[in-house]
């Protein structure tokens, strides 16, 4: 277990994450990321970046009718992909399930005491209904954050483990929810798999973390997974803000979840591994020139003749930003 102490410079929150990779929101298989750790650098707001390059985006698409049942069998032609409004060309097309990296945040504040059982038994589900290729890892935190397996290993394919994960710890503390979202997405950067998400189990809003908001969204942009969570708040849960996980979720692709009394955690849980393997996966190559760092608005339409109320759920778009060189620090092999 590494645990982050919050007396101390977390190494989390001082390491600047720079790589040139595929800018990727879900990959094919066959794509790999390399992540290296440059040296540590006094802490501040711009350590928290992923900085990357586009040759490729790569979209997961999910496509379903006015009742709601999955379309499947579609082609690339019936898709259109804008990027600012600009029509893209169409560079790759699955409909495969791929492997998957998936981090799971998960709250482990004391008001999560009497809800950690079914929240285990949850993503113990969850882990069971993906793909058997799928690489995982726990993001455990109330007022600090700490990666949880068993033997130190950075990810998992057990589901076993997955539990133990988050069933080995008691609960206490408050709640530093967007500091545990800022590591599960630096933590994805480390998986083999392109395709990539995040699932987070939380009780309530944020009371004790370093980062902001802004600061998780604007990540969760360049880092290009798609997020889901799960939000077990109450009237009762003074710090609780169901709308930012709803945002944090609707501009990366994913799905935020608000059970009822009498709602099943674990019925939730396997919906969202099944959403995550219903997907089309598009790719296409930005004619726009990467000249800085902005955001790309994303636009998917789909042609469908004979089935009405189609809906198509992707990302809103991707912060693309370019590799930042200091004068002093040229290009490898320059002089």
């Amino acid at each position: 277990m590494t645990r982050t102490d919050r007396s101390q410079k977390p190494k989390l929150f001082r390491s600047r994450y720079s790589f040139t990779a595929l800018l990727l929101i879900y990959g094919l298989t066959g794509y790999s990321q390399s992540v290296p750790a440059p040296p540590s650098a006094p802490n501040s707001a711009a350590q928290s970046t992923i900085v990357v390059h586009t040759e490729l985006v790569v979209l997961p698409v999910r496509v379903t009718d006015g009742s709601g049942t999955v379309v499947s069998g579609l082609t690339r032609e019936q898709f259109r992909v804008y990027e600012d409004n600009r029509l893209q060309r169409i560079t790759s097309f699955e409909e495969e399930d791929v492997p998957v990296t998936v981090g799971l945040v998960v709250d482990h504040s004391r008001s999560m005491g009497l809800k950690l059982a079914e929240v285990s038994a949850a993503i113990s589900a969850f882990a069971k209904s993906g793909n058997p290729q799928d690489e995982m890892f726990v993001v455990n935190f109330n007022d600090s954050v700490w990666l949880q397996l068993a033997g130190g290993k950075p990810f998992t394919s057990d589901a076993g483990e997955i539990e133990k994960g988050v069933g080995a710890v008691s609960t206490g503390g408050q709640t530093a929810l967007y500091d545990g979202i800022v590591e599960g997405l630096h933590h994805l950067q480390l998986g083999r798999w392109s395709k990539k998400a995040l699932l987070i189990v939380s009780d309530g809003g944020d009371n004790a973390s370093r980062h902001t908001y802004s600061d998780v969204l604007a990540l969760a942009r360049r880092s290009q997974a798609v997020i889901y969570s799960i939000g077990l708040v109450s009237e009762l849960t003074a710090e609780a803000n169901p709308g930012l996980l709803r945002r944090l979720c609707k501009d990366t692709g994913g799905i935020a979840f608000f059970p009822e009394a009498g709602d099943s955690v674990v019925d939730i849980s396997t919906q969202i591994a099944r959403d995550l393997r219903e997907q089309y996966t598009i790719g296409f190559a930005p004619e726009k020139k990467n000249t800085g760092e902005s955001f790309r608005k994303i636009q998917v339409k789909v042609s469908v003749p004979g089935r009405g109320g189609i809906r198509v759920r992707t990302r809103s778009g991707y912060l693309a930003a370019v590799d930042e060189r200091s004068p002093a620090q040229p290009q490898k092999g320059a002089p």
